[in-house]
Parts: structure tokens; C-alpha cells; sequence
């Protein structure tokens, strides 16, 4: 494949290096982005304002008053979106050329559904130290930092020492964007049937970035109970194999104890949370307590088929378009950026990630239906909406710039 992005040129007589028939690929031939000017350049005085000599007069007085940069640049309304390419999509580590159609993809999104300009950045290199330093040079360049398909573990000690390097807004999506919309479709699915987080005793199945998150933010919002568990079984205290961050998860879940395999923990449970890629038995979700809910989130093979899942659970949702209750990202990261900027945030806290979820599960809190427990993303009340209670959460809690 060639390194160019520009399109391909094809001698007659040969074949192209990717299926020319596939939609797909016709869609992104060029890439999916450009740069495009917002002020006039017609004449001399128009470039005497946007360049030299008049620029000057702009950098000067933001020298004088950094503050400014947010009114006066991009910065406050351009996310920079940095991967290492290491964990893209279910395609696993396919590296930093790979991943920037996905990367171009989540820009776009920014834009459509948060009116964010964001800027792919893809970095050759693997290296924690490397990666945060790098991530700190570009940072006076942007308003907010959103960390991509960075594999675990790495990504917990990317994320944890920028949030201390930086005072602008830093976000793994893949942990904390399905975090937020996994609790929202949990806080509906519960409402629906009749019941609240702290009824609940809730399986995750997957201990990576997304499992660590998912598991950190339902215990913050007050869930009853919640056992996770890794290729090797039940996360507990009693098992000598345990990384740091999956003995910390142990210590702070699994109130009952359990051990065993993830259908032992299953029996009897009211929820189950898949973000691992496994596969889990008919049998293990039949064991599940009345009133089930099943939230198969492998894409695009689901742990449990939806349709199999659907036999014994009240409620199923999937990481897939094609059926009902998407469990999107989409539906936070937009707004959160959103809010986050507008609000001039230094960081993005748990509160303000408990008040994303909270409004996504509002915006269909009148119109819950077994197949409609999360809005679609297209649904328009989305983005205000999470942006409105994030900027707000940011206020209350002390963590916007003076």
C-alpha cells in the first residue's frame, strides 16, 4: 500500500491495490478531511490582517495576556486525537499509518456531532515516556487532548500522567467514552425494568482500558455489586497472577467473593457487561437472575449473539448498528469536548463524566421501550445536552480557567 494520501494512480491494464468497487474504499480516496480557511484572503489588506504585519499585533497581546489565545486561535475549539495505533478497533496493533483512516473517522465525528475541529495525529512510537512527551510538546496547539486506541495497559499511565502534566481537557475515549454511555443505557435499562443501580449486581467481562473504566465509573455512580473478570476468571484477591491495575480492581469489587469462571459469576447476576471479545455459552446467560440485561459490547462479534441473548434477557444492547440499543461513543466524546471547552475545563473530572451519562440517559428517559434505552446518535438532543451538563458539572466543581 502505498504511503501517499493522495489517490492512487492506476495504469491501464493493471489492477488496483485495494477492491475499486467497494464503497468503502471509493469514500476515502483522498482522505476524509481538509483544512479550510475561515476569514477572507481577496486582496493585500485582507493578508496584511491574516498574516504579517497585522498577526503580529495578535501574538503580542497574547504574550501579554495568555488567556487570550482561546479567543484570538483555534485553541479553543480544536481536540488533537493522538494514537499509537497499538489497539484500533478489533483489529489489535496494525500501527500509526493503519489507524489514521479511523483517526480521520473520529475527527469527522467530532465535527458533525460536537462542531469540533480536531486534528489526527498518529505517533510512531509505542513507548510511554515517548508517547507523554511527545503529547506535551503539541499540547499549546490545542484545546483538548483525546487519546485513541492506545493499548492497555500503557494507556492507563498515558492518560494519568498527562492529566498531570497538562491543563487542558485529557480523555481516552475507548476507557471513559464507553464508560459513560454503558452507564447511561444501564441507568434506562434499570428504570425499565423497575429497578435502580444499587439493586443491581452487574459481570464484566474484560479487564482492559474499556472494563477498567466501565467498572470504575458504575461503582461511582453506585452500583450494588460488581465482579469483574479476565481471560483467566473472576478477578479476586486469591489470584497470585494479577497485574497492578487488576489487583486494585479486585480489591475495590466483588463484594461476594466469587471466584471461578465468568459463567460461575454469572449465575444469578442481573447484569452482564461484555468489552473483552469473548465468548460467552447460551447456558452462562440462562443462569442470569429474571429480568436480565445484557450488554454485548464486541465489535463486530458481540460475546453473546443479541439474538441468542435476547431469549433470556429483558433487555440486550450490542456495540452494533444493525440492532437495537448501539451502546455508541459517539453519544459522549462529542458533548464532553464540547462542554468541557465551552466551560474552559483544565480537566475532565468523574463528576463531569457521571453528568454526561446522566444527560444521554435523559434525552429518552420518557420514551424507554426494551429496544430503546439509549437516544440514537443522531438524535440532535445529544451533544447539547451532554455538553450543557458537562460545562455545568466543570463550573460547580471548581475546575474551569478564572
Amino acid at each position: 500500500m502505498q504511503e501517499s494520501a493522495q489517490p492512487v494512480n492506476v495504469e491501464v491494464g493493471t489492477s488496483p491495490p485495494y477492491d475499486e468497487h467497494d464503497p468503502a474504499f471509493a469514500l476515502h480516496v483522498g482522505g476524509k478531511l481538509e483544512v479550510a480557511s475561515t476569514v477572507p484572503l481577496r486582496n493585500k489588506d485582507d493578508l496584511s490582517l491574516a498574516y504579517t504585519p497585522g498577526v503580529a499585533r495578535v501574538c503580542s497581546a497574547i504574550q501579554e495576556n495568555p488567556a487570550l489565545v482561546y479567543d484570538l486561535t483555534w485553541k479553543s475549539h480544536v481536540v488533537a486525537i493522538i494514537t499509537d495505533g497499538t489497539a484500533v478497533l478489533g483489529l489489535g496493533d496494525i500501527g500509526p499509518q493503519a489507524a489514521l483512516p479511523v483517526m480521520e473517522g473520529k475527527a469527522v465525528l467530532f465535527k458533525e456531532f460536537g462542531g469540533i475541529d480536531a486534528v489526527p495525529i498518529c505517533l510512531d512510537c509505542t513507548d510511554v515516556d515517548a508517547i507523554v512527551e511527545t503529547v506535551v510538546r503539541l499540547a499549546p496547539g490545542f484545546g483538548g487532548i483525546n487519546l485513541e486506541d492506545i493499548s492497555a495497559p500503557r494507556c492507563f499511565e498515558v492518560e494519568s500522567r498527562l492529566k498531570e502534566l497538562l491543563d487542558i481537557p485529557v480523555f481516552h475515549d475507548d476507557q471513559h467514552g464507553t464508560a459513560i454511555v454503558v452507564l447511561a443505557a444501564l441507568r434506562n435499562a434499570a428504570r425499565l425494568t423497575g429497578r435502580t443501580l444499587g439493586d443491581l449486581r452487574a459481570v464484566v467481562s474484560g479487564a482492559g482500558a474499556a472494563g477498567v473504566a466501565v467498572t470504575t465509573i458504575l461503582r461511582e455512580a453506585g452500583i450494588g455489586d460488581i465482579t469483574v473478570s479476565d481471560s483467566k476468571g473472576v478477578l479476586h484477591g486469591g489470584r497470585p497472577d494479577l497485574t497492578d491495575v487488576k489487583r486494585d480492581l479486585a480489591a475495590a469489587t466483588n463484594k461476594s467473593g466469587l471466584t471461578g469462571t465468568l459463567a460461575d459469576s454469572l449465575r444469578g447476576a442481573d447484569v452482564f457487561i461484555g468489552v473483552s471479545g469473548g465468548v460467552v455459552a447460551e447456558e452462562a446467560v440462562s443462569s442470569m437472575a429474571a429480568d436480565s440485561i445484557v450488554f454485548a459490547l464486541a465489535n463486530p462479534s458481540p460475546e453473546v449473539h443479541p439474538d441468542v441473548a435476547s431469549r433470556h434477557a429483558r433487555v440486550v444492547a450490542t456495540g452494533r448498528s444493525d440492532y437495537p440499543n448501539q451502546i455508541n461513543n459517539v453519544l459522549a466524546f462529542p458533548g464532553v469536548f464540547r462542554g468541557a471547552l465551552d466551560a474552559r475545563a483544565v480537566t475532565i473530572t468523574e463528576g463531569m463524566k457521571l453528568a454526561a451519562a446522566e444527560a444521554i440517559a435523559a434525552v429518552v428517559a420518557d420514551e424507554l421501550t426494551e429496544t430503546s434505552i439509549v437516544p440514537s446518535p443522531f438524535d440532535e438532543r445529544v451533544a447539547p445536552a451532554v455538553a450543557a451538563a458537562v460545562a455545568a458539572a466543570a463550573h460547580r466543581e471548581g475546575v474551569t480557567r478564572p
